[in-house]
């Protein structure tokens, strides 16, 4: 069942994402070479925390971290690691916060120092099919007509689309319905409708779609070793518009 929010929930949300985009932006300010994800994530849980809201992240299924952060060929729910980031490496920060019980989930993808032509337009476009599904999200669309738009962007471009992990409804969880895939026909899934909270979140890859997991049970790779990148925000519907939660 998709959980409807009132202007009043939407607005707590917002608070959350306004934490967690600011947390974003002075994470973009970190990056560069030599600076590890471990320390990344220290500073994500400090800041957070230092804002009167938790790392929802953090404990999540036994999740040990107050953020995921994804290297190069890895796709997702990657272990912040001791390791320095190199010139030429990308990384996705994944964070969620909660903010007096309401959520906020959003993902970057960053150059560390200077990167490829390939990773650069990897970033680029994997983050204009994000803005190609929002567009889409609005009353009176359904759920299919933001994965296709994303499917068909990327495709376009020459990357592929993650299968196997799909943004979602958010709210007092951090999962609920509906599912949103980020590929698929136009015209399908559930009608979008006022008061509806999600994410959009696509993941995309210069190979293969497929995925492997490490033996840790939650890192997730490319199954060929190529680049992946992901962007995520958390939409509201509104009767005002499609709102973005998580941006300042």
């Amino acid at each position: 069942m998709i959980i409807m929010k009132t202007m009043e929930e939407i607005e707590k949300m917002r608070a959350a994402g306004k934490i967690l985009a600011e947390c974003h932006r002075q994470i973009a300010q970190m990056i560069k070479p030599g600076i590890t994800t471990w320390e990344i994530d220290q500073f994500a849980e400090k800041f957070i925390l230092s804002q009167g809201a938790t790392p929802e992240q953090k404990g999540y299924h036994g999740y040990p971290y107050a953020t995921c952060a994804s290297v190069n060929d890895v796709i997702c729910h990657g272990f912040p690691k001791h390791e320095e980031l190199k010139d030429g490496d990308i990384v996705t920060i994944d964070m969620v916060v909660n903010l007096n019980g309401w959520l906020a989930d959003s993902a970057w993808s960053y150059g560390v120092g200077t990167i490829s032509e390939q990773a650069d337009k990897l970033l680029a476009t994997t983050k204009e099919s994000l803005f190609k599904g929002i567009e889409q999200a609005v009353a009176g669309n359904r759920i299919g007509d933001v994965a296709h738009a994303i499917q068909v962007y990327a495709e376009s471009n020459g990357y592929s689309v993650v299968r196997d992990f799909i943004g979602h409804g958010i709210g007092s969880e951090m999962h609920e319905a509906p599912e949103v895939p980020h590929y698929g026909p136009a015209g399908k899934g559930p009608r979008i409708k006022e008061g509806m909270v999600f994410t959009i979140e696509p993941m995309l890859n210069t190979g293969s779609y497929r995925t492997k997991v490490d033996a840790d049970g939650w890192t997730a790779r490319t199954i060929d070793g190529s680049l992946s990148a992901q962007y995520e925000h958390t939409l509201a519907v509104t009767p005002q518009g499609t709102i973005i939660l998580t941006e300042l």
